[in-house]
């Protein structure tokens, strides 16, 4: 899947504050992403967050 840094990730689970979307700060085996509510950093493994992407917003959207 192709996820860029700037992007916005809606997940099929919300973060405990509720919101399910995150901006993605750092890619590579790695993915850092920030809770678009509350600002809480999460970095994880690329597959891990792959798997539960719903829709990937892509910045030039907007």
């Amino acid at each position: 899947m192709d996820i860029k840094v700037g992007d916005i990730l809606e997940m099929k689970k919300p973060h405990p504050c509720g919101c399910k979307q995150f901006e993605v700060l750092r890619v590579g085996m790695d993915v850092k992403i920030k809770c678009s509510k509350c600002g809480h950093e999460v970095m994880t493994a690329r597959w891990k967050i792959e798997r539960n992407i719903r829709k990937v917003i892509r910045e030039h959207e907007n």
